[in-house]
């Protein structure tokens, strides 16, 4: 299989009010390093990572909170650039990172399955023909033509996994969005992700629950302190991450 990620010595920085607005807590918790990156004025996020990931496997990202993960995502979706190296991205993108953040609250669910469908880069026929496949999917039922601010949270999200999924992505970036729903509904989720793993879609998958990492990935990246601590199969990869976390 060829390549269709490709990460080369990639280093991410942000100014450090960045780091401030992600809480006290966080800075408090992560006083020395807080510290330091606010003498030199920026929060380093990403360090020196080198990886690719094949046409049609998995990969997950696993590491503590403010590792970098959902930085890696952005960068493969192109929503933020590296500071330095080379990312090389060979395929059609559909990111599952904030779902709902392309919707309009006045809109009704129909009226916005199309807007973040096109959004997502899929034309107007091609969101139509899928149209009743979405909300099936997304159990919305009567719902679908009521205004989004009528939506719960668990709602919203639904519609957005709904639409991506209905979609044929050749890379598909999932963070943290499995928890979407009641249980039922996860396993669906779950189970169509399977499906396209089947079909040899390139996943990209950021979770703290293991069992759907072991589950969907061929392999996993796990991050400490901001650089690759170590790639490799599931198993051996989650075996070593949870030791170090009770460390």
């Amino acid at each position: 299989m060829d390549d269709i990620i490709i990460f080369e010595n990639v280093s991410k920085t942000f100014p450090f009010y960045g780091h401030v607005r992600r809480g006290l807590k966080g800075f408090i918790c992560n006083l020395p390093e807080a510290l330091k990156e606010m003498k030199n004025g920026n929060f380093v996020a990403l360090r020196n990572l080198s990886f690719n990931v094949k046409r049609g496997e998995s990969l997950g990202i696993i590491g503590r909170n403010g590792e970098g993960k959902s930085t890696i995502l952005s960068i493969i979706a192109g929503v933020i650039r590296p500071t330095s190296g080379r990312v090389d991205v060979r395929g059609r993108v559909f990111p599952l990172l904030e779902l709902g953040s392309g919707f309009h609250p006045e809109l009704t669910g129909r009226e916005n399955i199309l807007l973040n469908g096109v959004l997502l880069g899929l034309t107007k026929a091609e969101v139509k023909e899928k149209f009743v496949e979405i909300v099936e999917f997304s159990e919305l039922g009567q719902f679908i033509d009521q205004p989004l601010r009528t939506y719960s949270t668990g709602m919203v999200a639904r519609l957005g996994f709904s639409i991506v999924l209905a979609a044929q992505p050749e890379i598909l970036l999932v963070d943290e969005v499995l928890a979407v729903g009641d249980m039922p509904f996860q396993r669906k989720c779950l189970d169509r992700m399977m499906r396209f793993k089947e079909k040899g879609v390139t996943i990209v998958l950021v979770s703290h629950e293991m069992e759907s990492i072991r589950r969907m990935c061929d392999k996993v990246a796990w991050l400490k302190d901001h650089t690759l601590r170590m790639v490799g199969p599931p198993d051996e990869v989650i075996r070593e991450y949870i030791e170090d976390m009770g460390s």
